[in-house]
């Protein structure tokens, strides 16, 4: 699980998480983002209650891209962070 090298991570990072995914029980996505803001590294969380490892309702994808591009945005272009209106 990256969270044990979490002091190492200096990149800023998108932790998106379905808490039926099964492949990465969803402790270990807490427990990351957890850790990238102890560590101060800028991070947002997205959780998703009823989906699993992939996000697939319609609804939850617009959220997902919308969440997604507006991470890039601000860590690459230098925009300002906006969260996204369906949340």
């Amino acid at each position: 699980s990256p969270y044990l090298d979490a002091a190492k991570i200096r990149t800023p990072m998108l932790v998106i998480h379905g808490a039926k995914d099964y492949r990465v029980p969803v402790g270990q996505g807490a427990a990351l983002f957890q850790d990238l803001q102890r560590f101060e590294v800028p991070a947002k969380y997205l959780y998703f209650p009823d989906e699993n490892h992939w996000i697939l309702s319609p609804g939850h994808i617009q959220v997902w891209y919308a969440t997604f591009l507006n991470f890039l945005d601000h860590h690459v272009l230098g925009d300002e962070w906006q969260r996204p209106g369906l949340l």
